[in-house]
């Protein structure tokens, strides 16, 4: 088999991205220059240098190519077989890989199906099969080759539990008078090492460990798109040990299990990914102990275009956070992606000319241009004295991670009013209601009026998987409740009928969303603009319902519409909004 050309590309590939904007033309040319030159890649050099978002690139590859693109995704599984009889050393140098098969057809991510050299490589390696190309970026093959081989035959969770009820007595011998266990148990270590790591393959963002008394096993959970599942049990001969070996990694006190403690670890997936886990564990009946360690991935920050916002609240968002002065909250519950959110306002005003802080308990996203500080409140180190730092530090824009009492509200405030950018959190239900959550603070009301530029609300619920969703006509019961949850006023704006071509869109099962329908999730917002009529009406004190009727009538989208907008779209099930979203 040839070896294909690793840099060379067609130079109309990407042109589309600087028709769309993302590239100056003469940045692509330069990149193209430096990418023939070089030892670089155009698809690095894009990524890398110019901060073209992945998705994007894979988008315009597609178009150009008019295949569908395939993301990495560490929940697709490459059939060993398709791989048994090809040099990885080849798949790596002219990017390819096969990565799923039927009887009479395969699968093949590639970089490039134009190469013909390339397509007879295939054809030769799967005679008599039809070959359906699926363009990916070579970040992406290198990532899939890559998940290859460290999924060689190795230890699994089922071999560890093997060898745990094997040693289960060993390990349970291992505890002395204090309560102190042995760190260095290797079973007990490889079993933490593999809940994290099969956690982290599988697109966790919570790991929940969950003894009980008696002889009862410990259970595992995992949370993955919002919902916990059943990962697995852990012999009840072991259940302090394993709690004990999290809070050895995370340099918790492992004699004290009376109160709740908290730490992180910072741990190396595959050998190369680092990830943190926050730990938190909180003490439960019959004198056991629950873990539960949330993974942060430090990534960058993402683009605001690519946060599933609508045109209109796009425009509305872009256009508030360029205001010199003023605040802006990001509301929501936990694990919502207020921080995310607000991460992309930052970027789109991150330039030279503006100075900005930010104060944050974890920082879990990091950016060049950003002076971020981890905050401490064991030693004093609070948000409203992270505050007072930066008053004193020439900020244009400060960024506080949660605004969790009135002294840090109340300083926001003053901040905002005193011609610098605020940006903040809140853990409120809707834009409206934190309102009237910052007045019960005891805010002022004419200044947080004066003060308000826009309150987001957000919620995250499952997503459609594009792989295997298809549409149905829904029966009239189904129409009437989108209609009744939308508002009937509002949804005759629509002109939506109940006719024939009315459908909706729902979920089958494939293997690349574990036959769950779902996959990935969705962003639901509800932008609260700081108006002059709200402005009047936060002064005067109106209660939340005349607010929101207010905030409606001046174009306001619930966090229930945009829900059934994005229903409507197909990117979403009415269920899953209503499990998010309160009406």
């Amino acid at each position: 088999m040839r070896k294909a050309p690793s840099k060379l590309v067609d130079p109309r590939t990407f042109d589309s991205l600087a028709a769309a904007g993302w590239i100056s033309r003469a940045d692509l040319d330069a990149a193209a220059d430096e990418a023939l030159t070089g030892p670089t890649e155009m698809e690095s050099l894009l990524i890398g240098k110019y901060r073209v978002p992945e998705a994007i690139l894979r988008g315009c590859l597609s178009d150009f190519y008019g295949c569908p693109a395939v993301a990495y995704d560490e929940r697709i599984a490459i059939d060993p077989e398709l791989l048994r009889h090809l040099n990885m050393d080849y798949l790596k140098t002219n990017h390819w890989i096969p990565f799923r098969r039927d009887p009479n057809s395969v699968d093949v991510l590639i970089d490039d199906p134009h190469d013909l050299d390339k397509c007879l490589d295939i054809t030769r390696a799967f005679p008599g099969v039809v070959i359906r190309f699926r363009i990916a970026l070579r970040l992406d093959i290198r990532r899939f080759l890559l998940k290859a081989l460290r999924n060689a035959p190795r230890g699994s969770i089922s071999d560890v539990l093997r060898d745990l009820v094997r040693e289960g007595r060993d390990v349970q011998q291992e505890y002395d008078s204090s309560g102190i266990v042995h760190e260095n148990h290797n079973t007990i270590v490889r079993l933490a090492t593999q809940v994290i790591e099969d956690a982290y393959r599988l697109g966790a963002s919570d790991i929940h460990i969950e003894p009980y008394s008696g002889k009862k096993d410990t259970i595992i959970r995992l949370r993955v798109d919002g919902s916990c599942f059943h990962y697995a049990k852990i012999p009840s001969t072991c259940r302090r040990a394993m709690v004990s070996r999290f809070k050895i990694m995370a340099n918790l006190d492992i004699a004290e299990r009376r109160k709740p403690q908290d730490g992180r670890i910072k741990f190396l997936v595959g050998g190369e990914q680092e990830v943190e886990l926050r730990v938190a564990t909180v003490p439960t009946a019959g004198n056991n102990e629950d873990v539960v360690l949330r993974i942060v991935t430090g990534r960058g920050p993402l683009l605001l275009d690519a946060m599933d916002l609508s045109a209109q609240s796009l425009r509305e968002l872009k256009g508030i956070v360029e205001k010199p002065y003023g605040i802006i909250l990001c509301v929501g519950p936990t694990g919502s992606g207020k921080t995310t959110t607000l991460h992309a306002l930052l970027r789109t005003i991150n330039t030279q000319e503006r100075k900005i802080w930010t104060a944050e308990d974890p920082i879990e996203i990091t950016e060049e241009g950003l002076r971020q500080v981890q905050v401490q409140p064991k030693i004093g180190f609070t948000f409203a004295m992270a505050m007072r730092a930066f008053l004193r530090a020439d900020p244009d824009v400060i960024m506080i991670g949660e605004m969790r009492d009135k002294e840090t509200a109340d300083i926001a405030l003053e901040a905002s009013l005193t011609g610098h950018l605020v940006l903040s959190t809140l853990h409120t239900n809707s834009a409206v209601e934190t309102v009237t959550r910052l007045l019960d603070l005891g805010c002022d009301a004419f200044n947080f009026a004066d003060a308000m530029l826009g309150i987001l609300a957000k919620r995250l619920c499952k997503r459609l998987c594009d792989e295997c969703k298809e549409d149905y006509r829904p029966s009239k019961e189904e129409y009437d409740e989108l209609v009744d949850g939308y508002g009937p006023a509002y949804w005759k704006k629509l002109g939506l009928e109940y006719d024939h071509s009315f459908r909706l869109f729902v979920g089958r099962g494939c293997n690349l969303c574990n036959h769950t329908g779902f996959k990935g999730r969705i962003a639901l917002y509800e932008l609260l603009l700081g108006t002059e009529r709200m402005r009047t009406l936060i002064q005067s004190n109106a209660k939340t319902g005349t607010l929101i009727q207010a905030a409606i009538e001046e174009g306001m989208t619930t966090l229930v519409q945009d829900g059934i907008l994005k229903v409507l779209q197909g990117r979403t099930t009415y269920k899953q909004v209503r499990r998010v979203a309160i009406k």
